[in-house]
């Protein structure tokens, strides 16, 4: 099944706008299991039911609600998560750049990969090359949904990955568990021990190739489920259009040297005088 789009905006760094499309880089083979009632074998199912009423809501009824008070809400619209900052929710804005290995594995969470749109080639190009060349990757604020994440521009093979970071407050302090901590010695460990640890550390070590590495116990599983089937034991259950890309032609050259020394572009300036004029 092909990719589906997530997300449009760009990517921002300086002066630079780069249309993209936002795409998961996950693919997942979860079994999916579903609910029954062990007496008839038919589908258990999950109601969205009025606490008050005690009647089933459909989901063209349902809104989100924010309790800012015991037993009282506000109620969001899309548009809402949209209006209450439009350019957080349409940019990847990149803020600084920083040297990959320096961050944390921990921080990594969820992969999505970049696709430039129409006409948005070059600065695509232009980005991935330089933070391949530096090492470095861009760290960004980006609104998915209805939430901000920090996240990172990442180069890989010829694409730009977004890996969305845990914020720094969502990582539990290591201090808060309870491993050992005492010298070596305290729990007996010896040199020759360390020593023979290592080597077999050495004799095992191979080149990372994650293609060689699958889910065995998913296919095991299956395996068990396929003989059950084939011994009878099945029982039959009783269910219950894209945006454009901007395609202005922009001088990334001009732009970069504009964001360098902190100066905005001509034609920048101009949008915004226009946009006061009418104001």
């Amino acid at each position: 099944m092909a990719a589906r789009p997530i997300w449009k905006g760009a990517i921002s760094f300086g002066l630079v706008h780069v249309p993209v499309t936002l795409f998961s880089l996950e693919q997942k083979f979860d079994l999916h299991f579903r609910m029954l009632d062990s007496r008839t074998k038919s589908t258990i199912r999950y109601e969205r039911v009025n606490e008050e009423t005690g009647e089933e809501v459909p989901w063209d009824k349902i809104v989100k609600g924010y309790e800012y008070q015991k037993g009282n809400y506000v109620i969001l619209t899309e548009e809402d998560f949209k209006n209450a900052s439009p350019e957080a929710s349409q940019t990847i804005d990149i803020q600084n750049f920083v040297a990959k290995d320096e961050i944390s594995d921990i921080y990594f969470d969820k992969p999505y990969v970049l696709v430039p749109q129409r006409k948005a080639e070059k600065g695509y190009v232009l980005l991935r090359e330089v933070l391949s060349k530096s090492g470095r990757v861009g760290i960004a604020k980006v609104v998915i949904r209805t939430r901000e994440y920090l996240s990172a521009v990442v180069p890989m093979e010829d694409c730009l990955v977004l890996v969305l970071l845990r914020f720094a407050q969502e990582i539990r302090p290591f201090k808060e568990f309870d491993v050992p901590r005492e010298a070596l010695s305290h729990y007996k460990v010896t040199d020759r021990e360390i020593e023979l640890a290592e080597q077999l550390v050495e004799a095992q070590t191979a080149k990372w190739e994650p293609e060689k590495y699958h889910d065995e116990y998913r296919d095991q599983l299956m395996k068990w489920i396929d003989a059950k089937a084939e011994k009878g034991e099945a029982v039959r259950g009783e269910e219950g259009e894209e945006e454009a890309a901007d395609t202005q032609v922009l001088d990334l050259a001009e732009l970069l040297r504009k964001s360098i020394s902190g100066k905005e572009p001509k034609a920048k300036s101009k949008r915004k005088s226009k946009s006061s004029k009418s104001a």
